[in-house]
């Protein structure tokens, strides 16, 4: 009895390293370049900006993990992103419309990005990355064309200073939105009906047809979420930025996938959930802010981003390999 009671919490503690790995390594990468760079890295200033600067990251990670969850692969969430921004700027900036109508603007054509993706990866049946892949090269060709490929400048000082200027314990309410959508999707997938039912179409499409699930229905609601995630994505980062820039947006797909699998390895190991992804986003970025602060060279960070999604998708593939033998 006693032995079977040893394993058993031995079981428990192991469960638990697991589930806060991710948070643990973050606070030693934390204390690592604390140590190398108390006077720059370890600053409340440092972590302020970081957090802000890293909402537009947060949210589009965020948005990936809803697809993802129900097994389809969204790479038009960066081009998005991108779309959202250039919107704001163009109408907003070059045509003089209100910021209202702008926002509107942006997140109608969001919505139908995500309606055109749901279309043909659900009801054509065409592969979701073969899909996504080709909607974000359209929308980043709109995009270019729209914007005349300039950086627009000049967005409403009332909504930049809504996102970035204004704080709230030192930090912009930038942060304070990508966790509001953190902590919504981690309600949604733990309490909610729906949240069971995407995890039940992403393990296994067929039985959950079977158990009178509405696989579609679930996979294009999901699909539509994620570009309307991304498209706030793009609107928290034009304000951000203060700017609409017809291609920067773009960067934040590589990291936001790797973040996306990394954080599938902690909190909820071997499941896409919002917690660990929102974890892993911060823990990617004070990486690459350290690296940054000892003067590495440009191609060292595509090289870390690269690096870390192989990582993370190798993590996540053994964290869920193990869940589902747990469960067997």
């Amino acid at each position: 009895m006693s032995r079977k009671h040893g394993s058993t919490s031995r079981a428990s503690v192991g469960a638990l390293v697991e589930r806060f790995a991710l948070l643990g390594a973050w606070l030693v990468v934390i204390a690592g370049f604390g140590i190398a760079l108390p006077g720059s890295f370890l600053t409340w200033q440092n972590f302020a900006v970081m957090f802000a600067s890293q909402a537009p990251a947060a949210l589009l990670a965020l948005a990936l993990i809803v697809p993802l969850t129900c097994g389809d692969y969204d790479l038009s969430g960066g081009a998005v992103v991108t779309l959202a921004a250039v919107i704001l700027g163009v109408l907003n900036v070059v045509h003089q419309q209100p910021i209202g109508l702008a926002l509107a603007a942006a997140l109608a054509a969001g919505l139908l990005v995500g309606v055109v993706n749901a279309f043909f990866i659900v009801y054509v049946r065409i592969p979701s990355l073969v899909v996504t892949l080709g909607t974000a090269s359209l929308v980043t060709g709109f995009v270019q064309w729209f914007s005349d490929s300039s950086t627009i400048s000049g967005l409403d000082a009332g909504f930049v200073d809504w996102i970035i200027v204004r704080q709230l314990f030192g930090i912009s309410y930038a942060f304070y939105v990508a966790a509001l959508v953190a902590l919504l999707l981690w309600y949604v997938f733990e309490y909610t009906p729906l949240g069971r039912r995407m995890l039940f179409v992403g393990k296994s499409r067929e039985v959950a047809r079977l158990n009178g699930i509405r696989v579609d229905r679930v996979r294009a609601g999901a699909l539509i979420t994620s570009s309307v995630l991304a498209t706030l994505a793009g609107v928290v980062y034009a304000g951000v930025l203060g700017s609409a820039d017809p291609f920067s947006g773009l960067n934040f797909l590589l990291p936001a996938f790797a973040a996306a699998f990394l954080g599938a390895t902690s909190i909820k190991p071997g499941r896409f959930n919002a917690g660990g992804t929102f974890i892993a986003v911060y823990f990617l970025a004070s990486g690459i802010t350290g690296l940054s602060m000892f003067g590495i060279p440009l191609w060292v960070t595509s090289a870390f981003n690269g690096a870390a999604l192989i990582i993370a998708v190798t993590l996540s593939q053994f964290a869920r390999g193990r869940a589902e033998s747990d469960l067997g």
